[in-house]
This record gives C-alpha cells, sequence and structure tokens, in this order.
C-alpha cells in the first residue's frame, strides 16, 4: 500500500518537474525575446537621433581627407541652406552673420551673405551677379561666380587649387554646434602661413568652425557656426529679390595690358601675384603701386610709394586684427607688407621685390 502511494507521489513529482522546466524554458525564452526587443527599440531611437553616417555616400571616404573637400564643396554648391555664424578677431568685437544658399527651379544660385551688427553690409548673389549693399556706399554689382565672405572662396569651391601650397590631415571626429562633426588639419607645407583647423558637418558637410592657429599652434582667429538649417527648397528670402532692381554689373577697367613693374622671387609656396595695378589711398590720397598676392587661403596685399624725403622713415611691424604690418624702406621706395602670414614670411616676401621698370 505505502508502495502504491510512494509510486503516486513519485509520479506527480515527475510531472511537476517537467512542468517547471516546460515554465523555465518559456520563461527564458520570454525574457531574451523582451531583452532583444528592448535592445532593437533603443538602437532604432538612438539610429533615429543620429546623423545619417558620412560613409553612407560611398564617393566620400572616411579616411580620405581630399573626399572630405569634395564632399564640401559640392554640398556649398548644390544644397539650400541657411547657416549663422559668428567671426571673432583678437581686438575687434565678434561679427555675427547669415549665409544663406539656393537653387531656383532653373538651376541658378542664389546667395546672400549679411553682417548682423551695426549699419550692416549685405552681398546678393544671383548667378554670376554680385551685389554690394554698404553705408555710405552706392550698391553696385561685379561680375563673379562667388562672394567674398569671411570662409576663403578657394576652400569652398576649389579646393583642389590649394594642394601646391598646403597639406590636409583627416584627424578625427567631435561635436561642434550640436553636430557630429569631422576635423581636418590644413598645414603649410613649407611652414611659411599659419594653419587651420576645419570642422566639417558629417552629415551635409558644410564647415561648422575654422581655426587658424599660428606656428605654435596658438588660436589666431575662429569662424562659428551658431546654427545651420538645410532644407528642400530655397529660403523664402530669395523669393523676394527683384533682380531686376539689382545695381549694373560694374566693367572694371583690365590691367593686364599694362607691363608689371614689379617682380618678387621669394614666394611662400602655392602662392601666386594675381594683381598689379595703380591704387589711390582713401585716407591720404596718396597714390602707390599695389601688389596682390594669394594663395587660395592668404591674400597678401603690397603697397609701393616712393619716400616723400631723404628722412629714411622708421622699420614698422606690428599687428591689426589677424594681420601682419611691416613697412621698410627699399631704395627709395617704402613698402608696406599686410596679411595674414607671419612676420617672417612678410620680411622674406618684403626683401625679394625688385623692380622692373620705372613709373
Amino acid at each position: 500500500m505505502w508502495n502504491n502511494k510512494l509510486k503516486r507521489v513519485i509520479r506527480s513529482l515527475t510531472s511537476l518537474s517537467k512542468i517547471l522546466k516546460r515554465f523555465a524554458a518559456q520563461f527564458q525564452v520570454g525574457l531574451l525575446s523582451l531583452c532583444l526587443v528592448s535592445f532593437v527599440g533603443i538602437a532604432q531611437e538612438e539610429q533615429s537621433l543620429s546623423p545619417v553616417p558620412e560613409n553612407s555616400n560611398p564617393s566620400y571616404p572616411i579616411d580620405n581627407a581630399e573626399g572630405w573637400l569634395k564632399k564640401l564643396s559640392e554640398a556649398v554648391q548644390t544644397l539650400n541652406y541657411s547657416i549663422s555664424l559668428v567671426v571673432l578677431k583678437p581686438g575687434v568685437d565678434s561679427q555675427p552673420y547669415l549665409w544663406r544658399h539656393g537653387i531656383d527651379t532653373r538651376g541658378v544660385e542664389m546667395e546672400q551673405l549679411n553682417l548682423l551688427n551695426g549699419p550692416g553690409r549685405e552681398i546678393v548673389r544671383v548667378g554670376n551677379k554680385v551685389s554690394y549693399f554698404e553705408p555710405n556706399v552706392p550698391p553696385y554689382s561685379l561680375r563673379s561666380q562667388t562672394i567674398n565672405g569671411p570662409f576663403p572662396s578657394e576652400l569652398l569651391y576649389n579646393p583642389e587649387q590649394l594642394f601646391d601650397g598646403y597639406e590636409f590631415v583627416l584627424v578625427g571626429r567631435s561635436r561642434i554646434s550640436g553636430r557630429s562633426a569631422q576635423q581636418l588639419r590644413v598645414i603649410s607645407k613649407d611652414k611659411s602661413r599659419f594653419g587651420l583647423n576645419l570642422w566639417l558637418d558629417q552629415e551635409t558637410g558644410l564647415i561648422l568652425k575654422m581655426n587658424m592657429v599660428n606656428l605654435e599652434g596658438q588660436l589666431i582667429e575662429q569662424i562659428q557656426v551658431t546654427g545651420i538649417h538645410v532644407s528642400d527648397s530655397p529660403d523664402p528670402f530669395f523669393a523676394k529679390i527683384e533682380q531686376d532692381m539689382l545695381p549694373d554689373i560694374l566693367e572694371l577697367p583690365n590691367s593686364a595690358s599694362n607691363p608689371p613693374r614689379w617682380d618678387i622671387t621669394n614666394l611662400p609656396m602655392g602662392m601666386h601675384i594675381v594683381k598689379q595695378d595703380i591704387h589711390r589711398l582713401p585716407m591720404t590720397g596718396d597714390v602707390v603701386d599695389y601688389i596682390l598676392l594669394s594663395d587660395g587661403l592668404v591674400d597678401v596685399s603690397i603697397y609701393l610709394q616712393p619716400l616723400p624725403s631723404l628722412n629714411a622713415p622708421q622699420d614698422i611691424i606690428g599687428r591689426h586684427e589677424s594681420n601682419t604690418i611691416l613697412t621698410r624702406q627699399v631704395g627709395e621706395v617704402s613698402v608696406t607688407v599686410v596679411g595674414k602670414v607671419p612676420a617672417a614670411t612678410a620680411d622674406a616676401i618684403l626683401k625679394s621685390i625688385q623692380v622692373l621698370r620705372k613709373r
């Protein structure tokens, strides 16, 4: 009798054990499924909050600086965007700008750059017509495919033109203005110019930040984007432009017909003489010879004028905002070099100036 009871108990315990095992197995599967669902949900949420990865477009490799520059150039010319930015220079109040760009239904580029502080300065471009609206100056237009803004035009539109004088190095990623960014370092090949640090928006390729640093890595000038908006259609501002009301294009005289009077034998790598003419200085009315040098990132202006007297002026070297200013006597001529270059570079340029013909 007890044996029969014991057998029934054992059978009951065995059945209970099987039930518990099935329950445990089902519980583990359910718990695993719950964990997977939660993980997938978190992953999907994080993916929706993150910017589109740059390697989603295989034409821009993540380990290639040239690819990022190409992405920047195409973004600047083809996207509809509105960008707020601030330019910071030593000894000068911050300069806030609004920069807009759009493509109309005909495929024509439109652009606006507006200085927001003070009496303001506004530049509007429609195609190759660039109109300037400045205080105390009648409005005028020039023929150009770009506007003269805080960012160097060659960097935005033709970065390959900079490869003779600069190296571009991919550094790493960071976060600028709340957006994921790729950093690039721009280094002068012959160490004759200041360097740049660039941060490009990982999703669009547009510039988010640019620092100019001296040869010791100290900050000289900064451009910081504070807001960026990319849209499918141009900003409504462009629809309000009455193109027929824009100033007529000024046809500037061609100075290429006049043979150059000066030559410079020691130029930084990648820098060229892009202009020579005769200027009348607005402050003094003096007539001076003018030479403009450029490497695409940096412009250097040179002013030459006869000495006013036999008394040789003292050499002057200093800084104004981000510019080096160097004045020195060369023979019977006073020469002033102005540009965002180290003092040693300005001095080397000045010493290599040679006269080709007299005025």
